[in-house]
């Protein structure tokens, strides 16, 4: 493999480790990659508080931290955590302030004025973008733009922004991101569609698409027997699972009415977000339907292993703007997934090429049920998906492949001039 020269980044991110939030850890992992490649890399992050929506004890009492590191830096700001999910203006506010910080922190991030190669800023929030381009002209080189999420039509999509002026500056600020970008790096080919259709024709070639890893080492194929289930008191019993962040854009009632249906089966919901109280609402009246609080990072492995089918839902409309990363963990850990996601995209898609699971239409309550009911009756079938899904994953989302795709992009950002809007 031919040595590339040792470039210096700026990463801008939400969350990073200690920090548990997933994109948290999928910046970590590239950070990682990168400066075990001998890249000298300077994080500008947030002051960790994803688990309980507040700052972490031990890590208040400044609006900036800076850890030095023998391969670069590590600078923490204030991100203005809120613990309102729904409130929509209460986010904004804090999602603005942590970008102006984050723009402070970022010109400092490697020495004033200092040149580097590129910076990479990851959307949402959408508003790190801007504080990107603007940390790229401080530093003299160009912006690799990560999207997670396309905001603003995730949101709109499952209805959690409907304020016309709040979306049509969202989709304003959306295009001078994608201009500004020397690159936008997206997660699936649906994702890059739309994002292209965003932008001039001479800058479509920009999209470039990269998916999240996943680490196949730390994820594996486990008893389904674990000690997480006898926390909860469950038995042997056939475990549906979802795991991941509950919002908008899940359309638990899928969940809830399966468990009023199949009382023989249970149903876990593995996370927190705005949607909570309504499930454990739900919960109270339903003995087979548990939510549980996010767990240690240390323990996805085992978590994962519990359940004998997970799935994975979204709203319909949502399915070509939002690539639910979780799915490749679950398939990591050799277990089958059930998406209810809308048809011809990508985790459908990918179900389908690895015969590692089964899709049915979004919010189609009749068609998820009998699904689940289907696959929990067939054990082999379940095991013979898992096994599949691993395999694939192991030969596509190492975090070796994820780290030599973007290594590969910021040597091409480097080799552009400085920035433009475009």
């Amino acid at each position: 493999m031919t040595r590339v020269a040792t470039r210096r980044v700026v990463v801008l991110c939400p969350h990073f480790a200690p920090d548990t939030a997933p994109t948290g850890v999928v910046m970590t992992r590239i950070v990682a990659e990168l400066t075990g490649r001998g890249h000298e890399v300077h994080v500008v992050t947030a002051l960790p508080w994803y688990r309980h929506h507040r700052i972490e004890p031990g890590w208040g009492g400044r609006l900036m931290r800076t850890e030095r590191t023998p391969w670069g830096s590590i600078q923490r700001v204030h991100p203005f955590p809120g613990h309102d999910k729904a409130n929509l203006v209460r986010r904004a506010v804090g999602f603005l302030g942590f970008s102006v910080l984050a723009l402070v922190a970022g010109v400092r991030a490697a020495g004033w004025g200092r040149r580097c190669d590129a910076v990479i800023a990851m959307s949402p929030p959408l508003t790190l973008g801007l504080t990107g381009w603007l940390v790229g002209l401080s530093h003299r080189c160009g912006v690799i733009f990560n999207v997670q999420d396309v905001f603003p039509d995730a949101a709109e999509r499952s209805g959690a922004v409907t304020n016309r002026r709040i979306l049509t500056l969202a989709r304003w600020l959306e295009r001078v991101t994608y201009r500004s970008a020397r690159a936008v790096t997206v997660l699936s080919s649906d994702l890059a569609d739309n994002v292209a259709a965003k932008m001039p024709p001479r800058h479509r070639q920009r999209v470039r698409t990269i998916p999240n890893f996943v680490d196949t080492d730390a994820i594996v194929p486990g008893d389904r027997l674990t000690s997480y289930r006898r926390e909860l008191g469950i038995g042997d019993e056939p475990v549906v699972m979802y795991a991941g962040n509950v919002g908008f854009s899940q359309p638990f009632e899928l969940m809830i009415e399966a468990a009023r249906r199949l009382p023989q089966v249970t149903f876990v919901i593995n996370g927190d977000g705005a949607a909570a109280q309504v499930i454990d609402d739900a919960a109270a009246s339903l003995p087979n339907l548990w939510r549980v609080g996010y767990q240690p990072a240390d323990r996805l492995s085992e978590v994962l292993a519990s359940a004998d089918l997970h799935v994975v839902i979204l709203k319909a409309g949502l399915g070509a703007v939002s690539v639910p990363s979780k799915t490749y963990s679950v398939l990591a850990a050799g277990r089958p997934v059930l998406a209810s996601i809308d048809p011809q995209t990508e985790i459908p898609r990918l179900l389908q090429r690895a015969d590692a699971g089964v899709s049915v239409p979004p919010d189609d309550v009749e068609a998820f049920i009998e699904a689940i009911a289907d696959l929990v009756a067939t054990p082999p079938r379940c095991q013979a998906m898992g096994e599949r899904g691993r395999a694939l994953v192991i030969a596509e989302a190492s975090p070796a492949a994820v780290g030599a795709a973007y290594e590969q992009l910021i040597t091409e950002v480097q080799a552009i001039a400085s920035p433009t809007r475009g």
